[in-house]
């Protein structure tokens, strides 16, 4: 069977309303890297949690997240017209914990310094990424931003291993959950 003839089959078999449990559970196998997306406006340093992260463009170089179009924290990077996005290591689960809630001090025990375009950089992150905000498209109930890397951080020694999310949970690369 080819590929347009499997989509031909889909097409007649599927519901036209999608369940979103069944949606978000269907998404949820695919793994996805953890990334702290972060900016400062006026001395206050501001940061979300992040999986929807993913490159765009080798030349020039571009990236992409998704966030919630009601974000608390989206409407002052999108102020900044900057960020950094921080890619987790996998002893970060933390992290990535405390800037999933909404009104707690997400900075509290959080070591960071800025970057040469004034975003925090989270310390002991895999890497980070110093972006402009290069473009923004509505989708859904969510936007997509698209940033223009103008810097990067890249520790290529480091035997650190990526904080991966699947199926609801941590994972290692070796299906080792964290």
């Amino acid at each position: 069977m080819s590929l347009s003839d499997t989509a031909t089959k889909a097409d007649t078999n599927t519901n036209t309303t999608i369940d979103p449990v069944s949606f978000r559970e269907a998404l949820g196998h695919f793994a996805s890297g953890i990334t702290i997306i972060t900016t400062q406006v006026d001395d206050e340093p501001i940061g979300f949690t992040c999986q929807s992260f993913y490159s765009v463009s080798m030349n020039p170089p571009l990236v992409s997240f998704s966030v919630k179009a009601s974000s608390f924290s989206y409407p002052k990077i999108r102020h900044a017209e900057r960020f950094a996005v921080n890619i987790l290591s996998s002893e970060q689960s933390h992290v990535s914990n405390q800037f999933a809630m909404r009104g707690a001090d997400k900075w509290q025990g959080i070591d960071w310094q800025l970057s040469p375009l004034g975003n925090p950089v989270i310390n002991d992150s895999l890497h980070w990424l110093d972006c402009e905000i290069h473009a923004e498209h509505p989708a859904g109930d969510h936007l997509i931003v698209i940033g223009e890397v103008k810097g990067l951080n890249l520790d290529v020694e480091g035997a650190a291993r990526p904080l991966l999310y699947f199926k609801g949970k941590y994972e290692g690369l070796a299906g080792e959950e964290e």
